[in-house]
């Protein structure tokens, strides 16, 4: 009865549905939003500024490898050479307001791709919902993954070498705007990448890639991933490399996940 139902909806039945989906994820990003936006000193001392603090998890694990591995405190984090300043009267006030409104994104995005997922999935056959069970828990878990290699691993490294470039005697004052869109714009960036698999897989069910085709342009997708790390990273090789292993491995993850729906279609 229920799918007869759904089968003779109309397309304003259809519109109606999805203004409410939309509504209710509006809702929940901004109940996140909220929230963040009252968390306020936890939010910017602890999590926004942390990768400005010499004792940030990411420089204190970097000194314990530099250790470990004979090279003493060359990787320390000795210093912070740069200053976050607000040129504006509404600097900081919008600051918070992007933060929170980013963050509630962030916080709402399991329950935004559940509604999504809920919208598409009734127009999927018996067949196809079966195949992508658990479809929201690995999209939110690769999104999250995302989000923390971003911050732990690509933030503090842009920040320690674009607030420390120096040209003559000119000294790094980064308003707060600037340095909130650099953390931002890298989290969100990891986030979205880290969807890879989740793309192939779909792209593949549909017959638009193959794990042959993916396999020969490899090389291909190398020298995109490294340029993409270029973009997103400071300009030194380490960086690069450290953004770029992440991504390949999710290469290499999704070349098996469209031989694995291959083989499936086969049998």
């Amino acid at each position: 009865m229920e799918e007869r139902e759904e089968e003779e909806m109309s397309f304003l039945d259809h519109l109606e549905e999805l203004r409410w989906r939309i509504m209710r994820t509006a809702i929940a990003i901004a109940v996140g939003a909220i929230v963040i936006f009252i968390m306020k000193d936890f939010v910017f001392d602890t999590i926004i500024f942390g990768p400005r603090r010499l004792d940030f998890a990411s420089f204190q694990a970097w000194c314990s490898i530099s250790e470990w591995i004979g090279l003493g405190d060359k990787l320390c984090v000795k210093e912070i050479k740069y200053e976050v300043i607000s040129t504006t009267m509404l600097g900081q006030f919008t600051a918070h307001l992007v933060v929170s409104i980013v963050g509630g994104i962030i916080f709402a995005f399991p329950y935004m791709f559940y509604e999504f997922w809920s919208f598409i999935k009734p127009g999927l056959k018996t067949t196809e919902k079966n195949s992508v069970r658990g479809i929201s828990f690995f999209t939110s878990f690769l999104f999250f993954s995302g989000i923390v290699f971003g911050y732990y691993v690509i933030v503090p490294l842009s920040l320690q070498f674009l607030g420390s470039y120096q040209v003559g005697d000119v000294v790094s004052r980064i308003s707060v705007m600037s340095y909130m869109k650099t953390i931002v714009s890298i989290v969100l960036a990891a986030g979205i990448i880290f969807q890879l698999p989740i793309l192939v897989y779909f792209l593949a069910k549909i017959g638009l890639v193959s794990s042959m085709m993916l396999k020969k342009y490899r090389k291909h997708a190398l020298v995109g991933v490294l340029v993409l790390a270029a973009v997103i990273t400071p300009p030194d090789i380490t960086s690069q490399i450290l953004v770029s292993l992440p991504v390949l491995l999710l290469y290499e993850i999704s070349i098996l996940i469209a031989r694995r729906i291959e083989k499936s279609r086969a049998d």
